[in-house]
């Protein structure tokens, strides 16, 4: 079990690799993941939910249950700048399009990160998340996994969970989040004197 254990968390840090790489080169991330301990904990509270949703889409509609957890990430970004009093207990059916899953990519462009859906940004996110998603889909195929095991579940799951990290820090980075480093010792002594 351990040894599956390992497996999963190395494939699942190449892939994050892989996509921070990617992300980076098109100018869209710099290179660090933006994270917040608030927006990981989301995704485990809706991960199981997610994953129940999208699974049974996977075999027709690959890069789109893979991309949607970006989607999920976004909004959890932007509510967690907004406002994450007011959002922090939101349900995962408020992430749901009139159409449910089929459309919750238009729903949170549209109604959460307030784009029309033929805006510049809106374009360059679906342009970005499908980019992701895509490779992503590579990366699975590279694995060689039989369907529907329990390793394939596995696999997925770590995925969907890439990309929801993602989705988090493309957010993040557009409403201009940065790491930035802090000199502990000027600080320390600013406050000493």
């Amino acid at each position: 079990m351990e040894e599956n254990t390992q497996y999963y968390e190395t494939y699942e840090e190449n892939l994050q690799r892989e996509i921070l790489k990617m992300c980076t080169s098109l100018g869209m991330l710099d290179g660090e993941l933006l994270s917040s301990e608030d927006i990981d904990q989301k995704w485990k509270e809706w991960a199981p939910e997610y994953i129940a949703e999208s699974l049974p889409e996977v075999n027709s509609y690959p890069e789109f249950a893979i991309a949607c957890a970006g989607y999920a990430g976004m909004a959890v970004a932007h509510w967690w700048d907004q406002d994450w009093g007011r959002h922090h207990s939101a349900r995962y059916e408020s992430l749901h399009g009139s159409r449910g899953f089929d459309d919750m990519d238009e729903h949170i462009v549209q109604n959460i990160l307030g784009f029309s859906l033929d805006s510049t940004e809106a374009k360059q996110i679906m342009n970005i998340l499908l980019c992701c998603a895509q490779k992503a889909t590579t990366f699975i195929q590279h694995e060689q996994i039989e369907h529907q095991t329990v390793k394939a579940f596995h696999i997925f799951a770590r995925t969907v969970k890439v990309m929801f990290r993602t989705g988090a820090a493309l957010e993040l980075k557009r409403l201009g989040y940065k790491f930035q480093k802090i000199d502990l010792d000027r600080v320390s002594k600013n406050r000493l004197s």
